[in-house]
């Protein structure tokens, strides 16, 4: 046999060899990242069911024992809230339903079903979450490849696997309480709770002028020793029209710049009591008090100077 072709076979086995150890080792990757993915998946839900089960405890799921329903509005409001900061944390499940409440899910991104049922101190609650597949996560990774030809793609799978758990831990902070002025109902609420709060015609129409005009003019001070500004004025009108449209009242307008301290005590006591469990975020909807007499009490203005747009949702408008 020539030189050039024992030259020729000792390659091709060389060759064979590493495509061998290739193949092998791109599949013992692939078969640590689809079973990693899985874990992580399960995790997934694991951490999202025990969210909801701590959260039910102050979300209205309805009472077996009192024989009161589920409030719709807050269950689907705490579930859209919950699956954006999944969907931000690119968590790879989401929230399809609680207690037969459900929100539109794309089944084609989440085509798994999941179903738990619990039971707490006065309901048995079901809910249903959906999830990616262990293979719609697989992604080759050259870099992956190349650390298990080192024999450490278990390193590499722990530190994604502790990132993910990071990640997942953080999605399962509880939603932030948002205000909600309800023009259809005359109520305050937080979004997360059941505490709402009616209010009388002449509060709710100014406080919600109040909230529209403290974004539309942040830093400007209201003092209560002036006259309401004009647009505030129109704001609050034009809140007050809506109530006459919706059936609310057939009474004239209300003058907004009379007992504007009772007004102001009246939206006071109803945010006191629908963020009651929520003291640090009442802050930004709080019209302030008063805090001293004489030429300190001049400099006094019961403008709400964090308000933002993306605090508050108005209904009915």
């Amino acid at each position: 046999m020539s030189n050039k072709h024992l030259q020729f076979n000792s390659r091709a086995r060389i060759l064979l060899t590493w495509l061998g150890l290739f193949s092998t080792l791109f599949a013992c990757a692939v078969t640590a990242n689809f079973f990693a993915n899985k874990a992580s998946i399960e995790h997934a839900i694991d951490t999202v069911e025990h969210r909801i089960i701590l959260d039910s405890a102050f979300l209205d799921v309805g009472s077996k024992t009192l024989d009161t329903p589920v409030n719709q509005y807050a269950v689907t409001r705490y579930i859209e809230r919950l699956n954006k900061v999944l969907q931000t944390r690119e968590i790879p499940v989401i929230v399809l339903s609680i207690q037969n409440v459900a929100v539109p899910v794309d089944v084609d991104v989440y085509p798994s079903l999941h179903t738990e049922v619990f039971n707490n101190a006065e309901q048995t609650i079901s809910m249903k979450i959906r999830s990616k597949t262990s293979f719609q996560e697989l992604h080759f990774s050259w870099l992956a490849l190349g650390l298990s030809f080192l024999l450490i793609p278990l390193f590499s799978l722990a530190d994604k696997k502790q990132v993910r758990t990071r990640s997942m831990e953080e999605a399962a902070s509880p939603p932030k309480p948002k205000l909600i002025i309800n023009l259809q109902d005359k109520t305050l609420s937080n979004g997360i709770d059941d505490k709402v709060v009616t209010l009388q015609n002449k509060p709710l129409c100014f406080y919600t002028a109040l909230v529209k005009y403290c974004i539309e003019h942040p830093g400007e001070p209201l003092p209560p020793h002036k006259d309401v500004p004009p647009e505030l004025l129109a704001l609050a009108n034009k809140s007050f029209g809506r109530l006459i449209e919706l059936g609310h009242t057939k009474r004239k307008r209300p003058d907004f710049n009379a007992n504007l301290d009772k007004t102001l005590s009246e939206i006071r006591a109803a945010l006191d009591e629908v963020f009651s469990s929520f003291n640090e975020e009442k802050e930004t909807y709080y019209p302030p008090r008063a805090q001293g007499e004489g030429s300190r009490s001049k400099q006094h203005s019961f403008a709400i100077p964090l308000v933002k747009d993306e605090d508050i949702e108005i209904i009915g408008n």
